[in-house]
C-alpha cells in the first residue's frame, strides 16, 4: 500500500508558514523573513519514503490586493484551497482569529480534512492558548486544532504523525527522488530576494524582483547572471548604493547562500534594470511566473 498527497499550507502573512514548510520538508525551501509578503509563489516541497509522499505546498500570505502582484499571490493561495487532501491552515498566538473572514469561509467550506495550527504558542501563556483553542473552535468548526512552535519544533512530531495517518492511498505524483516541483533558477532568484528583503528597507524589497538570464553548470561551477528589476530610477541607486556597496553585499551574500543550496562553487554576476510599474503589468508578472486570471 503506498500513500500520496498535497499537504497545502496556508494563512495570513507573517504567522511561520515557510519556517513550519521548512521544519516538515527538512529542506530550505522557502525564504524565510519577518517582513510580509515574502513567500509570492506557490512552492512545492517533496518527501518520499518507500510507502509514501507527501508534497507539501508553501503559499503566500492571504491579504486583499491592492495591484496585480498582490492579485496573482491571492490566487496562488486560493488554488492551494482546491487541490488540497490535507489543508494545513496557519495562524499564530498574536493575530487576531478573524482577521480575514471571506478566506476562513473559503477554508471552512472545504471537504478536505483541515489541521488548524495555532503557532508560536511559546509567546503566550496556557490561559491565553485555551481561550485562543476555544475562538478557533467556533470560527472552524470542523478543524482539528494542534498548537505548534515551528521555530522551536514544538509539536511538529505529532503534526507529521497526523499528516501520515490522514494521507490518503495513491501511487506517487512525482518522480521517487525529487525534492521540488521548482527548477534550479528559481532557488536563485529566492535566495537573492531574500538578501534584498534583509538589507534594504520600506518599499524597495517589494518593488524589486528577480530574474536569472543565464545559468551555466560545469562539474566545478555554476555560471550565474542574475537581474534584479525595480520600479523607479531611484529605486535602482538606492539597490546598488554608493559606489556599488549595496549591491556588492548582496551579491556577497546571495553567492555564499548559492553555493551551501547546490553544494558547488558559484560564480554570481548581478545587474539592475529599470522596468517601470512591473507589478501592474500582465506580460511582465507572466513572464516572473505569476499566476494570472
Amino acid at each position: 500500500m503506498h500513500k500520496a498527497g498535497f499537504v497545502n499550507i496556508v494563512g495570513n502573512p507573517n504567522v511561520g508558514k515557510s519556517t513550519l514548510m521548512n521544519s516538515l520538508v527538512g529542506e530550505r525551501i522557502s525564504i524565510i523573513n519577518s517582513k510580509a509578503q515574502t513567500t509570492r509563489h506557490r512552492i512545492m516541497g517533496i518527501v518520499n519514503t518507500d510507502d509514501m509522499q507527501i508534497v507539501y505546498s508553501d503559499t503566500p500570505g492571504v491579504l486583499e490586493p491592492n495591484y496585480k502582484l498582490q492579485e496573482s499571490m491571492l490566487a496562488f493561495s486560493q488554488s492551494a484551497l482546491q487541490d488540497a487532501d490535507i489543508l494545513l491552515y496557519v495562524t499564530d498566538s498574536v493575530e487576531t482569529p478573524t482577521k480575514n473572514q471571506k478566506f476562513i469561509d473559503k477554508v471552512n467550506s472545504q471537504n478536505a480534512p483541515i489541521l488548524l495550527l495555532i503557532n508560536k504558542i511559546d509567546l503566550i501563556d496556557q490561559l491565553k492558548l485555551e481561550q485562543l483553542v476555544n475562538q478557533w473552535k467556533e470560527i472552524l468548526p470542523k478543524a482539528e486544532i494542534i498548537p505548534i512552535s515551528a521555530m522551536h519544533k514544538f509539536n511538529v512530531e505529532y503534526l507529521l504523525k497526523r499528516i501520515k495517518e490522514l494521507m490518503p492511498e495513491s501511487p506517487p505524483f512525482f518522480e521517487k527522488d525529487a525534492l521540488t516541483d521548482k527548477p534550479a533558477r528559481f532557488f536563485v532568484t529566492e535566495i537573492i530576494r531574500e538578501k534584498i528583503l534583509e538589507i534594504y528597507d520600506k518599499e524597495i524589497p517589494y518593488a524589486c524582483e528577480v530574474a536569472v538570464e543565464q545559468f551555466k553548470e560545469s562539474p566545478s561551477l555554476i555560471h550565474i547572471n542574475a537581474i534584479i528589476f525595480v520600479e523607479r530610477d531611484s529605486q535602482k541607486g538606492i539597490i546598488i548604493g554608493k559606489q556599488g556597496a549595496s549591491l556588492k553585499k548582496v551579491g556577497t551574500l546571495a553567492r555564499k547562500e548559492i553555493e551551501v543550496f547546490f553544494q558547488k562553487k558559484v560564480f554570481l554576476e548581478i545587474h539592475v534594470k529599470v522596468e517601470k510599474d512591473w507589478r501592474s503589468k500582465d506580460n511582465k508578472l507572466k513572464s516572473f511566473g505569476y499566476k494570472l486570471d
